[in-house]
């Protein structure tokens, strides 16, 4: 019996809830610390705290999904998450330990999100990986989506610690969804691993702490789509902040407009995961990851000129198709050109410079909006991703990587 689409749907449910359980802890541990605080440089700490774990947990955190079934893992990480976010609800109003828990609620996504995407595989089968993709990516979307509208109703009524205990809800119905889960993902020994795409024959590697780097740096289709994607996310990732100061001064709108903008982002990234992404024939996905990153570059910096509301919002609508599509087309490339006995570290590895790169532009952003101004800043976050995505693809295509592009 095929047992594929029932766990598709399942874990699909799972992933969407997972991310709407994030962004209402998100929202309301920023409200909690900004109530506690009103300091900026407390929300700054607390968003670090979100942050850093992934990267520094991701060699771990690779290791572990690689060496222990991934249900397992799975059900592991969420019951942990379970009992942390439960923790925080009762702690609201301690600031140190707000932030001891947050850095610990994200030490748990660091190894439960790899060993999602390692299970994608086993679940999915090769002919059906594409869409199986793009149907997480959506859930995951429309979970963040959906995620600040229940945080507010939430915050609203009861406070951020109502919002923190559903929260720890979510992730015991996670640990039972994955639970319930009857495709296994079990560990594969490096000797016995069928190889693949750019594979090398470095299996005394595969053990080592920063094997997940070693992989995506050893393929050269990967080399290049994942290095364009995380280094334009350095400067991608400034919207987060210029967005707020976009909407307010440069378009004269109030808290609805800046809302939309997201929910417009949002709306695009499930159209390009869904509709887009599995269309695209497996020769073309590196190709048209790296033109989803280009997509979203036009979106972000296309609209700045305009300075008026209907242009920013299908700009973002046409952004968010560009970075959901990509998102998707680089699951599906790392779960084709990754050996199977390697996915657990490979998608750790690229959560930790996808993380380094959000960091960064945490760092970076504040300063930019306040030295150029907002427009200038969306201009520069939507330039760099165009100009990366160009450059990659020009790469893709020279004689060397010809050969290979097809097993993509």
């Amino acid at each position: 019996m095929d047992h594929a689409p029932r766990d598709l749907r399942r874990l699909a449910a799972a992933v969407g809830l997972s991310a709407l359980g994030d962004m209402l802890a998100l929202i309301a541990l920023v409200l909690a610390v900004h109530e506690l605080t009103g300091s900026s440089v407390a929300v700054s700490a607390l968003l670090a705290t979100t942050l850093v774990p992934v990267v520094a947990m991701a060699p771990l955190a690779g290791l572990l999904v690689d060496r222990v079934e991934s249900v397992r893992v799975l059900v592991g990480a969420s019951l942990f998450q379970a009992v942390v976010a439960a923790a925080l609800a009762l702690t609201v109003g301690d600031l140190a330990a707000l932030l001891a828990l947050s850095a610990l609620l994200a030490a748990g996504s660091a190894v439960s999100l790899p060993a999602e995407a390692a299970l994608m595989p086993a679940i999915a089968g090769e002919q059906r990986l594409a869409r199986a993709n793009g149907t997480m990516e959506s859930a995951r979307y429309a979970g963040f989506a959906a995620g600040p509208v229940v945080a507010a109703a939430l915050t609203g009524v009861a406070g951020p610690a109502a919002a923190l205990a559903v929260n720890a809800a979510s992730f015991v119905a996670i640990a039972a969804v994955a639970a319930s889960l009857r495709t296994r993902r079990r560990p594969v020994a490096a000797g016995r691993d069928r190889g693949g795409p750019g594979h090398h024959d470095h299996d005394r590697a595969s053990s080592g702490t920063m094997a997940g780097l070693r992989r995506l740096w050893d393929d050269g289709v990967l080399r290049v789509v994942v290095g364009a994607a995380v280094a334009a996310l350095a400067l991608v990732s400034i919207t987060l902040i210029a967005e707020v100061f976009y909407a307010k001064e440069v378009l004269h709108a109030g808290d609805e407009v800046y809302a939309l903008l997201t929910g417009a982002w949002m709306v695009g990234m499930v159209a390009g995961a869904s509709a887009v992404a599995p269309r695209v024939p497996p020769r073309l996905v590196a190709a048209a990851a790296l033109a989803g990153l280009v997509v979203q570059g036009i979106g972000i910096a296309g609209q700045v000129p305009l300075a008026v509301v209907p242009a920013a919002l299908l700009g973002y609508c046409i952004g968010g198709v560009g970075h959901g599509a990509k998102n998707a087309l680089i699951r599906t490339l790392l779960a084709r050109r990754v050996p199977d006995h390697m996915h657990g570290r490979a998608f750790a590895a690229y959560g930790a410079a996808r993380n380094c790169a959000e960091l960064a532009a945490i760092g970076v952003g504040g300063a930019l909006v306040a030295g150029v101004g907002p427009s200038v800043a969306l201009l520069i976050a939507g330039t760099a991703p165009v100009l990366l995505g160009l450059a990659g693809l020009a790469v893709l295509g020279r004689p060397r990587l010809r050969p290979v592009l097809g097993r993509a």
